[in-house]
């Protein structure tokens, strides 16, 4: 760590400075790094304005640059490390620097195209259409006429963030040494993610595989529109991409001159966005005003892929719970959910976690379906799961920050709008998706897969624990709630295993049936008796018999 000190004393030195600056004395203090500073500046503070902590905090941030700025922007979608006034606050973080100058432009394009950009495009406007603190826009045009958007990387921007990432996780591991709150938050795991983040969106070649993943997702859509990547042109520090001619969503005036259906674009967005999360699982994670612009015939176009969400098919299925639950407005689905999503201490009071949640879901119990904030009513049952330790995936922070912030734009085009009343029919079809026989056979067999591994490991382990015994090499000690609790386990295992044998036999003898009954003409042997039908019976009934039995006894 005092390498990392030595070799970028300066920088450290100014990001302890500006924080002094800003009011945060007491925490170098508390961090033993106050002998970095000279005692003039050690709790030097801008007095000028009586300020909130999380107003000093942005302000702060804004002075010390690009990776502090995108900090903030993290930290802002963590309500588990931060009190909603310091998140609001953090959310006016501002991203907008001065342009580099067109001459450095041109030097990056040539040194990652190895070639003079003239050979490539026929024409670039020197002045950029956005700047922001990883990298600026250019329009132009390619030699076959394409229009095109070059987004060129900042120079050195690389080394500096990686200088900052360094210091900051040096102050990590300190916070964690010296202060109990570090440690509990586990500051550390926080810096390592936001580190990931910043570099994978450093990365213009990731982004532009997220745009073309985008643009597979939507390729049927004719409402939806994703810019074309040029690959031939795009590298790790530059990215070009289709040049769209329409108006950025947060012009309402002008998609008022332009006859533009606000109502319908409102729409068209949101149900993009449950597409994303509900069936694919990717979703843009950065629906600012800026990074939608709207086509004519009120296509929506969405850009900036640089942020970017993903949920595994079990997160998914869960939030689809959560996302029922609320609709319902059930406390058991969503408690349920909500178990399954996070990662659970244990020592966790589920009682007063139950309680706790349906508190919660009093507070929009009377509210009507079409007036609750689904963004709102997410975070909520989020910050409850927080406050109980139970740690939530960061890309499930990050689509509930990314509602919260959708909800504001879509309801400044049609405040009438309701995101649940349009998420309720997905959740609905995804839930009887996840009840289809297909998909129900291939859980089956995953989890009869998995039990059966687990059961000849547990047999592996237990045979290992008898040798051990008989040997006199060990000491075993069992009370009785610890005996039943076993017992309980072995018992919910065997149930379960039963349970998958039984359905996959079902499935295959009934299969069978139907399968030898459609070669030829059919014609029971015995009896005459409609053989097929019988076997159904039979079968069904065994089958729902076990199930009885195994519910029943509460230990499946």
């Amino acid at each position: 760590m005092l390498g990392k000190r030595m070799r970028h004393i300066n920088r450290y030195r100014e990001i302890l400075t500006v924080f002094a600056k800003h009011g945060f004395g007491y925490l170098i203090e508390d961090l033993g790094l106050s002998e970095m500073l000279s005692p003039s500046k050690r709790f030097f503070t801008d007095r000028k304005q009586l300020r909130s902590v999380g107003a000093k905090l942005r302000l702060a941030l804004e002075e010390l640059g690009p990776t502090f700025i995108k900090l903030g922007q993290l930290l802002s979608t963590r309500p588990d490390l931060l009190p909603s006034d310091i998140i609001s606050e953090l959310d006016k973080l501002q991203d907008e620097v001065e342009p580099f100058s067109f001459t450095q432009v041109e030097e990056i394009l040539e040194e990652e195209l190895q070639g003079n950009p003239k050979d490539f495009f026929s024409y670039i406007e020197k002045d950029s259409l956005a700047a922001a603190s990883i990298g600026q826009v250019h329009y132009a045009k390619l030699k076959s006429g394409k229009e095109v958007i070059i987004k060129v990387q900042r120079p050195y921007i690389t080394s500096v963030i990686e200088t900052d990432l360094e210091i900051l996780k040096d102050l990590a591991t300190q916070a964690e040494q010296r202060l109990s709150w570090a440690k509990h938050y586990q500051v550390r795991d926080v810096v390592d993610e936001f580190a990931k983040i910043l570099r994978d969106e450093l990365d213009y070649q990731l982004e532009a595989r997220n745009a073309e993943k985008f643009g597979e997702i939507f390729e049927n859509n004719n409402e939806i529109y994703v810019p074309e990547v040029y690959w031939d042109y795009s590298t790790k520090r530059v990215i070009v991409l289709e040049y769209l001619d329409g108006v950025k969503i947060n012009h309402l005036d002008e998609l008022e001159n332009r006859n533009h259906d606000k109502k319908l674009i409102a729409n068209r967005i949101t149900e993009a966005y449950f597409v994303q999360v509900l069936k694919e699982g990717f979703f843009h994670g950065d629906p600012h005003p800026g990074n939608f612009i709207i086509l004519p015939d009120d296509v929506v176009a969405f850009t900036d892929f640089g942020i970017v969400g993903r949920l595994t098919p079990q997160m998914k299925h869960q939030f689809i719970g959560m996302l029922l639950g609320i609709i319902k407005k059930n406390p058991e689905m969503i408690v349920k959910a909500i178990l399954k999503l996070g990662f659970v201490p244990e020592d966790i009071d589920l009682d007063s976690f139950k309680k706790d949640v349906e508190k919660t879901r009093d507070r929009y119990y009377s509210i009507p379906l079409g007036k609750i904030s689904f963004g709102d009513a997410i975070n909520d049952f989020f910050k409850l799961a927080y406050r109980y330790q139970i740690r939530i995936p960061p890309d499930l922070t990050l689509l509930g920050k990314t509602f919260i912030i959708l909800e504001g734009v879509v309801k400044k085009l049609d405040p009438d709008i309701s995101m649940v009343d349009i998420a309720e029919p997905f959740g609905k079809e995804l839930f009887k998706e996840k009840f289809h026989p297909k998909n129900v056979l291939d859980f089956t067999w995953k989890s009869t897969s998995e039990y059966a591994k687990n059961l000849f490991n547990f047999t592996l382990e237990l045979k290992d624990l008898v040798t051990i015994l008989r040997r006199g090499k060990g000491k075993l000690e069992i009370n009785v709630p610890q005996v039943d609790l076993i017992l309980r386990k072995l018992d919910q295992i065997g149930n379960r295993l039963s349970f998958s044998i039984v359905l996959l036999s079902f499935s295959i003898i009934m299969a069978s049936l139907i399968i030898g009954a459609s070669f030829g003409d059919y014609q029971p042997l015995i009896w005459q008796l409609p053989l097929i039908e019988i076997g159904f019976g039979i079968a069904a009934l065994m089958f729902f018999w076990l199930m009885f039995a195994i519910f029943k006894s509460g230990r499946f």
